[in-house]
């Protein structure tokens, strides 16, 4: 009898064994997005120029969550030091009119591009679900605020329910209020491009690439022996190396 059960329950366990093999979590899902001009808060956490952000540092383009969010950390806890308005948060001067520039390592078939100051939703760009490339530029007027402000940028892809969050810190114009006028204004302000000028000197050369550096267009970086000129302004983190990102960098 003894000699039975020992059977059975041998038994029993071979065929629970394949059970336990195929109960896996599931895999996370990937996240690939941010703006890098004006520097976004996760862009000036990567390149050091806010510290103690926590693991947003590693990952700037990972600022992923469900649509319909209003907030800088997508809802991801791990991220909430964005949310954080004790800290000093640069504000990139700018004008009436900012051309955003995004950095996509994953390019996320797209529904809309949306860019709110509060919950005024200063621009809209429709792509009907295409692909866009591994930079995107969105020129967006800013609908009449000046002063500082947090404007929330929401990249919102078109096959998933998700979308990729985006904060940056502005100073719209020479200062004064901080909450749009009483009536729209009657003319559009004259657009003001944020891409960096062209340096009147030689571009840095003979720098190595690092990850967490700040890299401006023209800027010159040695990386395997070879030099390259960034042509996108954007903050570096691993993986972003320059052979594996002619997006962002040309061989000189």
């Amino acid at each position: 009898m003894r000699l039975k059960r020992k059977f059975i329950a041998a038994a029993v366990g071979a065929c629970l064994a394949p059970i336990a093999v195929v109960v896996l979590p599931a895999a996370t899902a990937s996240a690939h997005g941010y703006i890098s001009s004006p520097p976004s808060r996760q862009a000036n956490c990567a390149s050091g120029a806010v510290s103690n952000c926590g693991s947003i540092i590693y990952e700037p383009q990972s600022v992923e969550g469900p649509k319909g969010l209003r907030s800088c950390n997508g809802g991801l806890p791990q991220f909430a030091q964005l949310n954080d308005e004790s800290k000093n948060w640069p504000a990139a001067s700018v004008g009436g009119t900012v051309t955003f520039n995004w950095v996509l390592t994953a390019r996320h078939a797209t529904s809309t591009w949306e860019y709110y100051i509060g919950n005024t939703r200063v621009g809209l760009v429709n792509d009907g679900g295409k692909q866009p490339g591994a930079t995107v530029s969105h020129t967006i007027s800013m609908g009449g605020f000046t002063g500082r402000q947090k404007l929330l940028a929401i990249w919102n892809i078109a096959d998933t329910p998700n979308a990729f969050y985006s904060c940056v810190d502005l100073q719209i114009g020479s200062g004064g209020p901080t909450t749009p006028p009483t009536t729209p204004p009657t003319t559009t302000p004259p657009p003001t491009s944020t891409t960096p000028p062209t340096s009147t000197t030689n571009p840095p050369t003979g720098g190595t690439w690092a990850a967490g550096t700040a890299y401006k267009a023209g800027d010159q970086v040695t990386y395997g022996g070879s030099t390259y000129k960034c042509i996108q302004p954007h903050t570096a983190i691993t993986g972003w190396e320059p052979p594996n990102t002619p997006a962002l960098w040309q061989k000189v």
